[in-house]
């Protein structure tokens, strides 16, 4: 199995200019700079306007532009596609291009329903050839590798609770006009797919599958004004849960984008039997690690002795920042490509997330049994 970067020059096509695209193209841009390997041809950018396109192909280094998705996945250059389009197009925007014979680096959520989720999930298996990856680009800091690497290795014994939550106040002021990420039929979930899905990621990592989830959700502010008039609030502010691992651990579960003042509080905590480990995004560069015998808690600073760091700095205690975790991610894809390990979330378990917060969404304080599919 290949470990070491492609030398040959893969073409890339990118739908969307918003700031996840930014990163997308950055990413692509420094990935070879990085980690070695041929530098991927930035070959078509694809937005909704002939003049974004053309003004973003320009800044992102791309060669051509075009207003039409469809041309970019078909185009024969192009061997991978970077999907970065509002939630609603990316079932029709993965699915072409899966069908075209194209690698796909998704955006979180996945999608908008489960259903959606659940059909990308069968396409993807029926082009095995393909490569799905999903942005997930909080999985990829040195940190949170060395943390899963900790529990994976015994360090504090058996996992047996996760208390985690993912808070922000983007949402918090009620006087922030309506939009189409309140609706189902556009948004989708609400904090459950724009954040908690990041916290199920994280935990499915550290803890294992679930088997069952008791959830509840708010929408704190039920009505926004736009200029027609006021306008319901359809998907939830916030929303807790109570889970079940199919190891016996258990956890707790909680988001909200109306949490005021906090910005990115993407935290957690393992509790297990010989120790606890502790993280929390706002702080993205350190961990807090417990062990049996000790009197509290140890601060661990990222370094080049943590998962990817070196690449980019030789130097412990120096920051690690939110795009080079997308570039770790652009890495991740490259390798599968070339035969290397399918590090994912691939669609597959992609999937496995959606489930788990569309259950939280639809429990309103019953059980719900989470049903896995072996890959």
């Amino acid at each position: 199995m290949s470990t070491s970067m492609p030398q040959t020059e893969l073409g890339v096509a990118l739908i969307g200019t918003g700031f996840m695209g930014k990163c997308h193209a950055m990413a692509w841009r420094n990935v070879a700079a990085v980690f070695g390997g041929a530098h991927p041809r930035l070959e078509i950018l694809a937005d909704v306007t002939e003049h974004s396109a053309k003004m973003f192909a320009d800044q992102f280094g791309f060669f051509r532009s075009t207003t039409r998705w469809e041309d970019a996945i078909i185009d024969p250059a192009v061997d991978v596609v970077s999907i970065t389009a509002p939630n609603g197009l990316h079932r029709p925007m993965a699915e072409a291009a899966l069908k075209a014979g194209k690698h796909v680096w998704l955006e979180k959520p996945m999608a908008l329903t489960l259903e959606d989720a659940s059909a990308m999930a069968a396409t993807a298996a029926a082009h095995p050839g393909q490569v799905t990856i999903l942005g997930y680009n909080y999985l990829r800091n040195p940190a949170f590798q060395a943390a899963r690497d900790m529990i994976r290795e015994g360090l504090i014994g058996a996992p047996l609770t996760f208390r985690g939550v993912y808070d922000e106040d983007y949402s918090a002021d009620p006087l922030l006009p309506w939009s189409w990420r309140m609706t189902h039929e556009d948004g989708g979930l609400g904090a459950l797919g724009d954040l908690g899905c990041h916290l199920v990621s994280h935990m499915l990592a550290l803890m294992g599958p679930v088997s069952e989830v008791i959830g509840q959700t708010q929408i704190a502010i039920p009505t926004r004004l736009s200029p027609e008039g006021p306008k319901q609030v359809e998907n939830e502010d916030s929303a807790m849960a109570l889970l079940r691992f199919t190891s016996g651990a258990q956890g707790s579960f909680a988001t909200s984008r109306v949490a005021r003042g906090r910005k990115c509080r993407l935290q957690w905590e393992v509790h297990g039997s010989l120790g606890t480990i502790v993280f929390d995004q706002e702080n993205m560069n350190e961990l807090w690690v417990h062990r049996m015998g000790e009197a509290g808690f140890v601060r661990h600073l990222t370094g080049p002795s943590q998962p990817d760091f070196a690449a980019f700095c030789p130097a412990p205690g120096h920051n690690f920042g939110f795009n080079e975790q997308k570039v770790i991610e652009a890495r991740d894809l490259l390798l599968a490509i070339v035969g290397g390990p399918h590090v994912g979330p691939d669609f597959a378990d992609g999937l496995e997330i959606e489930k788990i917060i569309h259950a939280m969404a639809a429990s309103n304080g019953k059980a719900i049994r989470i049903e896995r599919q072996e890959k």
